[in-house]
């Protein structure tokens, strides 16, 4: 009898408890890090739904409150309310809080409240904080230990993360203020508003404090150039900022992956900026009315936001149909892996780049910068596209559905929204309830990443002792 009452005891049933949650952080690292998310956003929710976190103190309505909360979390940058007027002092912390929590990532995050509850970082926690850099090891597919990260190097890792997110937001704070003072924003409000464009650039998210958002500094190139260069460095990625660190004079000893990111991601801010500047320089509506140096450095600011960074100078509906469709497929691809930015991944693109022109060539292996990437990495990136491309078409054919509006614009909103860049056609702000909870699915799985969220539907990976006989189907 003693023994049933020992059993069912308060302290047993915490004690079991723990041992199911913790089984559930070493069995299904992706599943756990979609869950932490989760709950997140559910708190985030609560807390904006709260009468003290609106401007008029009343209670903000579940959609509004909910799209909020994912759009803040996921580092998304799009809202259904107006973010500077709508959002008490309150509110506007409670939002800056939280985009700077979901800037650590879904598997960083994950890795880190693992540590918490373990006290200590096993190798599955290892495995998992590194499948933010390497998805691979997300899968429990094989890993090449000489990828971007090392699992001995995991630790530190996740102090880079902690630490170069508090330094870079601490240095740009710094360069803005001044900045936003010159440009005629008062300087107690300064105060406020450098720090919170600082974590919204860093963290790709691009929410405005103010009335009229970056607009009203279009202008001033010192303020808009502080915003690019902090969307760069949080859109380049920590691995890519980890290995920069260690071997900033040393281009030999890069990782793979960090040249793959550099290189890929200035190559699309060039040819963006190109691209844009030959469709909209004749556009009187954006870059037409402006003189060339105006029009070359806009054009510039517009290929940095549409990679991820989600502020914007012009009004997105004002641009031709062809630029549109361009800052769709540059919203599509996103940053860098292990990044604040999202999309399907400059890394990814990358590869099947590669991939296609190695096959075009007539090539046995894919290879570049002297390394030859395997074919299990390309079957990853291949993967990534498609679950991508499924889940924005699927998004737009049911908001097209609720919505009946334009189709382009909600293709733009739906990328927009499934790679967490935040700009948008105006369509979001005019969405139905339905279509706000559809968008708001949409940036979630966005943000957690098509491969995390594979993996944490199959779970577990089996494998098999045995191969089929190999024919081959007719393709192309």
């Amino acid at each position: 009898m003693s023994s049933i009452v020992s059993a069912s005891s308060p302290a047993e049933r915490l004690k079991s408890a723990g041992a199911w949650f913790k089984r559930l952080i070493t069995s299904s690292p992706s599943r756990f890090a979609i869950i932490i998310f989760a709950l997140l956003i559910l708190v985030f929710t609560v807390l904006l739904s709260l009468p003290i976190a609106s401007a008029n103190r009343t209670v903000t309505p579940l959609a509004d409150a909910l799209f909020t909360a994912v759009s803040t979390i996921c580092v998304t940058g799009l809202s259904t309310v107006d973010m500077a007027t709508h959002w008490s002092p309150f509110g506007h912390v409670v939002v800056f809080v939280g985009v700077n929590i979901g800037a650590l990532g879904v598997l960083t995050l994950a890795s880190l409240m693992g540590m918490l509850i373990s006290k200590r970082l096993g190798l599955r926690a290892k495995l998992m904080a590194a499948g933010d850099t390497n998805p691979l090891r997300a899968h429990g597919g094989p890993v090449n230990e000489s990828q971007t990260v090392r699992l001995g190097e995991v630790g530190q890792l996740l102090t880079t993360v902690a630490l170069s997110t508090l330094i870079i937001e601490g240095v740009l704070a710094v360069l803005l203020y001044p900045a936003l003072v010159a440009a005629g924003v008062d300087a107690v409000t300064a105060l406020w508003e450098a720090p919170y464009f600082a974590a919204m650039a860093f963290t790709n998210t691009g929410f405005a404090p103010n009335a009229g958002g970056v607009a009203v500094f279009a202008d001033d190139y010192l303020v808009l150039t502080l915003l690019m260069a902090g969307v760069f460095l949080g859109s380049v990625g920590f691995p890519v900022i980890y290995s920069l660190v260690k071997h900033v004079w040393h281009v030999k000893r890069w990782s793979l992956h960090t040249k793959l990111t550099l290189v890929t991601t200035i190559l699309l801010f060039v040819l963006g900026a190109a691209v844009f500047l030959i469709l909209e320089y004749n556009n009187p509506r954006t870059f037409g009315s402006m003189d060339a140096a105006d029009t070359t450095f806009q054009a510039f600011f517009l290929s940095a936001m549409t990679r991820s960074g989600g502020f914007s100078v012009i009004d997105i509906a004002d641009l031709n149909g062809s630029s549109q469709l361009v800052a769709t497929m540059l919203m599509f691809v996103g940053g860098g892996s292990a990044s604040t930015a999202g999309g399907i991944k400059v890394t990814t693109l990358a590869v099947l780049a590669i991939a296609v022109w190695s096959e075009a060539k007539g090539r046995q292996a894919v290879e570049v910068f002297g390394r030859r990437i395997p074919s299990d990495v390309q079957r990853v990136a291949l993967s990534v596209v498609a679950w991508g491309a499924t889940i924005v078409a699927l998004s737009t054919i049911v908001i097209s559905q609720i919505t009946k509006a334009d189709l382009s614009h909600v293709l733009f909103d739906v990328v927009s929204a499934f790679a967490t860049v935040g700009l948008s056609s105006g369509l979001t702000a005019e969405l139905p309830d339905s279509g706000a909870y559809v968008l708001a699915a949409t940036i979630f799985m966005g943000r957690v990443g098509t491969v995390t969220l594979a993996a944490a539907v199959a779970a577990t990976s089996r494998s098999q002792l045995y191969s089929l006989p190999v024919e081959r189907p007719i393709v192309g």
